[in-house]
């Protein structure tokens, strides 16, 4: 296997639970690689819940085919970035010292604000999509979040610093990120995004306007670039940089955050 399929190989086998049968070195510079590929896992989680929330909308009502479509799409990372949200919520909302804070996240045990955090996110997620579903909007909008949400995990490991330093998984492999990492990710990201956009024609749009389609397709790229860097830079003040469990919070917000545009554009 040449060291561009390694590279895919390990995001996928890092941030997903796709079945990548494949023996790798990880070694810090194939993780560093790896992370070109993010978005295009994203694409592969969003492709897979778009077919998922198909199929539920057809067979069932909107809610219960919203509960099982975030279910399917909370599988397909095996809440891998849900931890790091719990965590990151247990540590931050302790209003403790920087050290302390640190020393919350990194303990495998989850507090009561980390349930809260989780609970609170998870009702939001679903009464969006249920939103979406219900606005007649095709589950075609469901391909992007995943996509930009991953841009920007590949964007903050490269623009601010690492709390722990070298130390954990993140720090060891994710320290000497530099902005040509973060770059190297958007070209996968914009043609992922343009494609979806080619599909619109092909699948019909439900409900969809023009206008409100052309609004998407530019809106949610920058809503994840700007509450990202918002978010990234109240956490570095707080703990100092970020760290892994900071990485997937950051995922799972933007994500809410993005599916919160759809719905924005939809009933204005």
């Amino acid at each position: 296997m040449n060291q561009g399929m390694q590279a895919v190989a390990a995001a996928f086998q890092f941030l997903s639970r796709f079945p990548v049968k494949a023996q790798l070195d990880y070694t810090p510079e194939l993780f560093r690689k790896s992370t070109r590929y993010y978005p295009l896992v994203g694409a592969a989680i969003g492709a897979v819940v778009w077919c998922g929330a198909v199929a539920a909308s057809y067979l069932l009502p909107p809610l219960p085919a919203a509960v099982l479509i975030l279910a399917l799409w909370v599988a397909l990372t095996g809440g891998l970035h849900l931890d790091g949200w719990m965590d990151t919520a247990d540590g931050l909302l302790s209003y403790r010292s920087r050290e302390r804070m640190l020393e919350i996240m990194k303990d495998s045990r989850v507090g009561a604000m980390g349930v809260l955090a989780c609970v609170l996110i998870l009702l939001l997620k679903t009464s969006l999509i249920y939103s979406l579903l219900t606005g007649g909007w095709p589950p075609l909008v469901l391909l992007l979040p995943p996509v930009w949400s991953r841009w920007f995990m590949v964007h903050a490991m490269a623009s601010w610093p690492m709390a722990r330093g070298k130390e954990g998984l993140a720090g060891k492999n994710f320290n000497d990120m530099e902005k040509r990492h973060s770059l190297a990710a958007v070209p996968g990201a914009v043609i992922l995004t343009g494609v979806a956009a080619a599909m619109f024609p092909l699948l019909g749009i439900g409900d969809f306007t023009l206008l409100q389609a052309g609004l998407a397709w530019l809106l949610l790229p920058i809503a994840a670039w700007a509450v990202g860097t918002w978010a990234a830079q109240r956490m570095t003040r707080k703990l100092g940089g970020l760290t892994g469990d900071t990485y997937g919070a950051l995922n799972e917000g933007l994500e809410t955050v993005m599916l919160l545009v759809l719905v924005i554009i939809q009933y204005r």
